[in-house]
């Protein structure tokens, strides 16, 4: 493997434009081939983020020998199916969150990427954020003592013109989308709870159009919320015995937070370099160039146990795709 890693990208939305922008901020990657089911799509992306090559065909791309690493960007329901194709071409991994639409496809994504030994990662990129990380460690050092609540929503009003959320079939609703950061980021700090309730409203679809969540610990409790119905504040606490972390708005894409403990504030200012992308690019760039099969930060159990924590919301209010049958 060269010292710059080739990336390829497999579905052009406007999630695959904000990966490609960031990926031309590094000098460590470059990108090799794209490719959509639009060939003038991929033209057209290839030449506005100097791709070398672009196909009409999610297969011809992982036919390109001198690609490393695959970025997949299409619909939820499709995550996998490509996922497990990319990694039996012995192409590296980074799939769009969610990983795909329940642990059971996830479980065989994982299977795939053990059995030919293709490194694979969610692209859960909230997980690489420098603040992320310094909050993860605060908490672990007991900077705020034994933590007893969190808080934490994503909400915004969304317009009728984005299908994919509105669209079952492709594995639509709230919770998928935008629920994972909350739920992640309670499962970042207190784990698996030993409890779930939830309720949600739904579109004519039967995509969840709102869900509010609470994960119950033996002592602590998180307080969730997504939504497609309304705005929020985007802003996310944890609370301690000994103080509080209040992350700024938009937590997910944290680049700011107060440490509160009694009277005292102190302020964390650690900036996101591009939108925020470049970071989970560079945790990818740095496990290829170690050979490693997943990333140490987020982990494929790590993967699997956000999973299950989404699936159980799922059934709590009800919430079956096809992929469950």
């Amino acid at each position: 493997m060269s010292t710059k890693i080739k990336w390829g990208i497999i579905g052009l939305g406007k999630i695959a434009q904000k990966f490609a922008n960031n990926l031309l901020l590094l000098d460590t990657a470059e990108l090799e081939a794209v490719a959509s089911r639009d060939l003038a799509k991929a033209e057209v992306f290839a030449t506005n983020y100097r791709s070398k090559k672009f196909y009409g065909t999610y297969e011809a791309l992982l036919q390109v020998k001198f690609i490393d690493i695959v970025y997949i960007a299409t619909p939820h329901n499709s995550h996998a199916q490509i996922a497990i194709l990319a990694l039996e071409h012995k192409k590296a991994v980074l799939c769009e969150k969610p990983f795909a639409i329940n642990k059971h496809q996830v479980f065989k994504m994982i299977e795939a990427s053990k059995n030919n030994n293709t490194f694979l990662m969610e692209a859960l990129w909230t997980r690489f954020l420098p603040a992320i990380k310094k909050i993860k460690n605060l908490v672990e050092n007991g900077e705020i003592g034994e933590i007893k609540y969190l808080n934490a929503d994503f909400s915004f009003k969304a317009h009728p013109s984005i299908q994919r959320i509105y669209d079952k079939e492709l594995g639509g609703g709230s919770i998928l989308d935008i629920g994972i950061y909350p739920i992640f980021l309670a499962y970042l700090i207190l784990g698996m709870p030993d409890k779930i309730i939830a309720k949600a409203h739904f579109f004519e679809s039967g995509a969840d159009s709102q869900v509010s969540i609470i994960f119950d610990y033996k002592n602590a409790q998180a307080v969730l919320f997504s939504s497609f119905n309304s705005n929020s504040k985007r802003e996310a606490k944890i609370s301690g015995t000994l103080g509080e972390i209040i992350i700024d708005n938009p937590w997910n894409e944290a680049s700011s937070f107060s440490l509160v403990k009694g009277k005292e504030e102190e302020k964390f200012l650690l900036p996101i370099m591009g939108t925020g992308f470049v970071h989970q690019i560079i945790e990818c760039n740095e496990s290829l160039q170690k050979n490693l099969s997943e990333s140490p930060l987020w982990s494929h159990q790590n993967s699997l146990e956000l999973i299950t924590l989404l699936d159980a919301v799922r059934k709590e209010i009800g919430l079956v795709y096809a992929e469950d049958l």
